[in-house]
């Protein structure tokens, strides 16, 4: 019974390859061999076909075995080859592909070809595709040439094979996996604790940090202890960071974070170390309506209200005073808890002698100098 199948076999293909093929038939064939020049396909025929040079598909891997589509461009030459094209036939295979993947929405693997204006080209299976650069990531893209070379996967964004229209879109699909993994990251976050990042964005206001999946504002007061202007003071675009998750909002999905070191707060100790009527030195930092902002050392600023400028009207601090000025205070409130302290330049004025000691940065380096020379003076006595 076993010999009778095999005879059966061997007949259905020879019967097979007697069958006739014609100009632009698309068949299916397996490679048999492949060299520079040509590619030997098996198209179970009384002939195996071959793919001249002119005929392949560009930055193919033909491999022996694989199985690839085929079109017939002559049955019969004068050297009595049926000569094969790949290069056609994978074009024709695509836009079946493409158009399924339309509808279905399915992934696909397009190789960008270059930059172009407005977006880059990018082929599939040999069909010609646009990618525009507000599709080609989920982050503005600056310098589309960096694309050019990359295999990307896409989705079919808009689709028409009669106008020869392919656009596709690398954002839908970073955009999926990025809701995934904000989804786990959320889940995974937690408020106090240090995070990795990179800087994504800077603002006005303050830097974002993409956590993996997710972003979170740094803001400006959070940059560092000192003041800051503006976010390039402090960090860059593409700048690695270690970041301290301080609040995390699932509604809204908003996370808040701090680069400053939290356990360097300047204002620890602040209210042991700056009494009230100490007359300090400090520096002009910010100017407002209501006032000026000084720097008392680096990280801890107080208001002086407009009313504690001069013993005289004023009408704008700017009117008398400007950012980076030196001047002389008396601190009139320390609220360490709210890191907020009041001062006043007018409680200062003619009242500071040469008897009187400013309480300066120079003055003691550090708090524990300062109570490690009363801890000297106790053990004296």
């Amino acid at each position: 019974m076993e010999e009778k199948n095999t005879m059966m076999d061997f007949l259905d293909e020879i019967e097979k390859s007697m069958e006739r093929i014609y100009k632009g038939d698309l068949l299916k064939g397996t490679v048999i061999s492949v060299n520079e020049e040509t590619v030997l396909v098996n198209i179970n025929y009384i002939s195996d076909g071959i793919i001249r040079r002119e005929g392949m598909t560009e930055d193919f891997e033909y491999r022996e075995g694989d199985v690839i589509p085929v079109i017939v461009l002559d049955p019969h030459d004068a050297e009595g080859n049926v000569v094969l094209t790949h290069r056609e036939a994978e074009e024709l295979d695509g836009w079946e592909d493409l158009e399924e993947a339309f509808k279905s929405k399915k992934r696909l693997l397009a190789k960008v070809t270059a930059a172009v204006k407005g977006g880059v080209s990018a082929t599939y299976r040999n069909v010609s595709c646009f990618i525009p650069a507000s599709l080609l990531s989920y982050r503005y893209v600056e310098d589309l040439s960096a694309f050019a070379g990359k295999t990307l996967e896409v989705v079919v964004e808009d689709f028409d094979r009669e106008k020869k229209r392919v656009v596709l879109s690398r954002k839908a699909v970073e955009s999926a996996e990025r809701d995934q993994q904000k989804k786990q990251l959320m889940k995974e976050l937690q408020a106090g604790e240090m995070r990795q990042g990179v800087v994504t964005k800077l603002m006005k206001f303050g830097a974002f940090v993409d956590l993996g999946g997710a972003e979170g504002l740094i803001h400006l007061d959070d940059l560092a202890w000192h003041r800051v202007n503006d976010p390039s003071e402090v960090v860059s675009e593409g700048d690695q960071v270690t970041v301290y998750v301080a609040n995390i909002e699932h509604k809204t999905g908003k996370i808040s974070l701090v680069l400053k070191n939290v356990d360097e707060d300047p204002w620890k100790g602040v209210a042991d170390y700056y009494k009230v009527g100490d007359y300090v030195e400090a520096k002009v930092v910010r100017l407002l309506d209501f006032g000026a902002f000084v720097e008392v050392e680096e990280g801890v600023e107080g208001l002086v209200h407009i009313s504690e400028i001069s013993s005289d009207r004023v009408r704008k601090p700017s009117d008398v005073l400007k950012v980076g000025d030196a001047v002389q205070a008396v601190i009139l409130k320390v609220d360490e808890e709210n890191k907020k302290m009041s001062l006043s330049i007018k409680e200062a004025e003619g009242q500071v002698h040469d008897d009187v000691e400013l309480v300066t940065e120079e003055s003691s380096a550090t708090l524990g100098d300062l109570f490690g020379d009363k801890f000297k003076d106790f053990f004296k006595k």
